[in-house]
């Protein structure tokens, strides 16, 4: 070609005739964890009524009981910071500070903690911790604290 002129396009092959590169979806996942499992097929945070059904009392009562079961067996200054941690969690439940998701995942850790599903209970408060961080740092590791003690008690007689 002369300097400035343009392509012939005779000489080139069509452009359709190129291969198209597709569009890459999104990268495949990893492990689907037990938290993803367990809510699929459940209505999303945005089509949970407000309260989703998940009452405060369900979630503090058996966690209060869990204390109760740990005050014999563990220092009673550890108990103390479990049951304020408790308190505030209560508060802000009360308060309607806490987002459908934190709720409905109390919910679930609160059944497999009741169920002694200890692994299961401590990845749905690790699931909570990573990604609403900000909504449950102040009470999340009174939680934390109370698994690992309940976890810890001597097995009860069948």
């Amino acid at each position: 070609f002369p300097v400035g002129a343009p392509p012939d396009p005779s000489r080139f092959p069509a452009a359709s005739a190129a291969p198209t590169p597709r569009a890459l979806g999104p990268p495949p996942l990893g492990p689907t964890s037990l938290v993803s499992r367990v809510e699929t097929g459940r209505p999303s945070a945005a089509e949970c009524p407000e309260e989703c059904g998940v009452s405060a009392d369900d979630v503090l009562a058996p966690l209060r009981e869990a204390l109760d079961a740990c005050r014999p067996t563990v220092q009673k200054q550890v108990c103390d910071d479990i049951g304020r941690r408790l308190t505030v969690l209560g508060d802000v439940w009360s308060q309607g500070k806490l987002s459908a998701p934190v709720r409905k995942r109390m919910s679930l850790l609160v059944q497999e903690l009741q169920q002694q599903h200890w692994d299961t209970a401590d990845e749905i408060h690790r699931s909570l911790m990573v990604d609403h961080v900000n909504e449950v740092s102040q009470w999340l590791v009174g939680v934390k604290r109370l698994i690992a003690e309940t976890r810890s008690l001597p097995a009860a007689e069948p």
